[in-house]
């Protein structure tokens, strides 16, 4: 009897030991297509057609209609119970900006007067007296070539001109060829040169560019009639004071700037004296999260921007129902979908974090924010950012083959991610992946354009999920009747599925490059 009772005992651990072994088996094994089936055309569209409504004014950072967006935003994670991301409960973390406004008052270079708006502008004050100034050529510091070999510029302007060396053979100094570099590139070479400038002691950056003034000037117009201004993290000062210069204003300073780039002390009298006051922006980006089942200290990132560019001058709203709409309505419908893995016992083994984040389009800011300031989970524990920013339209290279999606950064620090990202879209999207715009020589520039860039200047993996441009991009025409909802649907799930087997796996992603 007793060896009977102990045979029965015996098979009924076994029985146990092989259900839980299945049961983990099972789990293991999900099929995350069954969640992935509740990202669908009809939900993205009715989202789409309240969150780019004209009820929502366009969106604009700090302004009512994104303070619409925010609460839509809130109430959706409520309905769900997906639940804040922060400590204390709230969903809004709360981004401290603030605008300078159209700065005012004089300055005379060598004794020459110029008028603030024509021949010099500059968005921030600039006060002081100097009596000498340093000339960097092109202001550049790159590996080996340097335009401050031997010059001390701490507490002294420095002046500088856009665009970058050639030799005596026409070729660009820093490729060694006939192409171009990123010293080159608008949006991003002047905020570079006065970094470098800043981080050597610099008090200001005076910045010669010819070809680009008229385009700051413009802006400089714009804000004024608009009474708007820069906007910015409340106290930054990241950035020397920086004024812009047009061709007189510059040789005021140097005659033969044009022609000569060799870095060197020039005596000068310049006088500023220009004042300006900010004003404070109320505005926040939204964080929800799932927390993991069983390495909830790891945070997968889900990104997207809330915010838009608001009404033009005229009164006409700018709907932005591709920027960054899809992008947006992409995030609640992957939320929904790890929401019923959750609830029914499959939730993800990582953390995922939904990260909606305002002042996109005043640069970058939330997602700043969150990175350089307050992160809510330590960027350490964060193993990727998966950023959606336009995934609902057809730019004008794809007009036949409309399955396709552009892909930026995926190997820029992580070539397991990349791998990831591939097998994933064989398995179960077959979207074609255009990597145009990840080369390192696209004049675009996209890379350093939208959120991720955030996380990928601190070593976190980022993929940049991107349609391209088209001719509504950032005009009125951007309204959702023009989105492709069958597409949204699909890249929409490819970015589940992708953040699904992230969060899943075994082990973090290797983070086998470094950023620069």
């Amino acid at each position: 009897m007793k060896k009977l009772l102990l045979l029965m005992l015996g098979l009924s651990l076994a029985c146990n030991s092989s259900q839980k072994t299945v049961s983990e088996a099972a789990k293991t094994m999900v099929d995350p297509m069954t969640y992935a089936e509740t990202i669908t055309e009809a939900d993205l569209k009715e989202h789409l057609y309240t969150y780019a409504s004209d009820e929502f004014e366009g969106r604009e950072t700090g302004k009512p209609g994104q303070k619409k967006a925010v609460e839509y935003i809130r109430a959706h994670y409520e309905s769900l119970g997906v639940p804040p991301a922060q400590s204390n409960g709230d969903y809004f973390q709360k981004v401290p900006l603030e605008v300078s406004k159209v700065p005012q008052g004089s300055l005379s270079f060598n004794g020459q007067n110029f008028e603030l708006g024509k021949e010099v502008v500059t968005f921030t004050s600039a006060q002081g007296t100097y009596n000498e100034i340093v000339y960097a050529g092109y202001g550049i510091e790159d590996g080996d070539y340097s335009d401050y070999s031997g010059i001390d510029v701490s507490g002294k302007l420095v002046l500088m001109k856009a665009g970058e060396p050639v030799d005596s053979n026409g070729n660009y100094v820093l490729s060694g060829t006939s192409k171009k570099t990123e010293w080159s590139n608008l949006s991003e070479s002047i905020s570079k040169k006065a970094s470098i400038a800043n981080d050597k002691g610099a008090k200001g950056v005076l910045y010669l560019d010819v070809q680009n003034f008229p385009r700051f000037r413009g802006y400089f117009d714009f804000i004024g009639s608009n009474d708007s201004g820069r906007m910015q993290l409340a106290g930054d000062t990241d950035n020397p004071m920086l004024l812009i210069l047009d061709t007189p204003a510059a040789q005021a300073l140097k005659s033969d700037i044009e022609e000569d780039d060799v870095p060197k002390i020039l005596q000068a009298n310049i006088n500023l004296n220009l004042t300006s006051g900010n004003d404070q922006v109320d505005s926040e980006n939204v964080v929800a999260f799932i927390k993991g089942s069983e390495k909830p200290e790891e945070y997968v990132v889900i990104s997207s921007h809330l915010d838009h560019i608001g009404v033009t001058a005229d009164g006409q709203i700018n709907n932005g129902a591709d920027d960054d709409g899809s992008g947006t309505v992409a995030m609640l419908e992957i939320a929904q979908a790890f929401k019923k893995a959750a609830d029914e016992g499959n939730g993800p083994k990582r953390s995922v974090v939904f990260l909606h984040v305002t002042g996109e389009e005043k640069g970058l800011l939330g997602s700043r924010y969150y990175t350089d300031v307050d992160p809510v989970f330590p960027l350490e524990n964060t193993v990727v950012d998966l950023n959606i920013d336009m995934i609902g339209r057809i730019d004008p290279n794809y007009k036949g083959a409309r399955n396709y999606l552009y892909l930026i950064g995926s190997d820029k620090l992580s070539t397991e991610l990349h791998n990831l990202s591939e097998a994933v879209n064989k398995k179960y999207t077959n979207i074609e992946f255009d990597y145009t715009y990840n080369d390192e020589n696209d004049p675009n520039r996209f890379y350093y354009r939208s959120d991720h860039y955030n996380f990928a200047k601190n070593n976190i993996p980022i993929i940049f999920y991107f349609n391209g441009t088209h001719a509504d991009y950032h005009r009125p025409g951007d309204t959702p009747d023009k989105i492709n909802y069958d597409l949204l649907e699909n890249r929409a799930r490819l970015i589940f599925y992708t953040a699904w087997e992230i969060a899943n796996r075994p082990g973090r992603l290797v983070v086998d490059k470094a950023a620069d």
